[in-house]
């Protein structure tokens, strides 16, 4: 299996290497593309949940919770729709206020929990998760703009990595001998 794997770690590190790379230089249509991208998640999630709402077997109250909840979602959907700017600000907002329920949700679950290993890590990176969170929300299509240029970045490292992996594992099958 060793043998298959290494190309296929080598096939996804290219991949990723060039996303990385087309990321970089043009990160104004990739924060497009992301955006358009994320309308279309939002409206096949929300008719998933419609569907989920009237499918199963739920509470009432799950189900109303369902439907509200995939509404909203088609609705956010539609709105990334109307135009770049839009999706693109709708896509920041989601992640800062993402960022800002997770950085408090770490931060009081890490504060609570003195015996939780890290303590002081999960602290800080609730704490630094929370105020990304916040920079989002107050300054949502700069932050972003920032953001895609990281992931860029972000992209071009992991493809490396994953490039280097592979060769890695190609060396170590070719000194495993045939067994079959």
């Amino acid at each position: 299996m060793s043998r298959a794997a290494w190309q296929a770690v080598l096939a996804a590190g290219v991949a990723t290497l060039v996303l990385g790379i087309l990321v970089l230089l043009w990160p104004g249509p990739s924060l497009l593309v992301a955006g358009i991208l994320f309308g279309v998640y939002l409206l096949v999630s929300g008719v998933l949940q419609l569907v989920s709402a009237f499918g199963t077997h739920r509470t009432t109250s799950l189900r109303v919770l369902a439907f509200v909840s995939g509404a909203l979602s088609i609705l956010l959907g539609l709105f990334c729709f109307r135009g770049a700017l839009q999706s693109i600000l709708l896509l920041a907002l989601w992640i800062g206020i993402g960022w800002l329920i997770r950085g408090i949700t770490q931060t009081i679950a890490a504060v609570h929990h003195r015996d939780a290993p890290a303590r002081g890590w999960q602290i800080f990176l609730g704490v630094l998760t929370f105020a990304a969170g916040i920079v989002l929300i107050v300054s949502p299509l700069r932050s972003v703009a920032v953001l895609t240029v990281v992931a860029g970045w972000w992209l071009v490292v992991v493809g490396v990595i994953e490039i280097v992996t592979a060769f890695r594992v190609r060396g170590h099958a070719e000194r495993i001998p045939d067994t079959v």
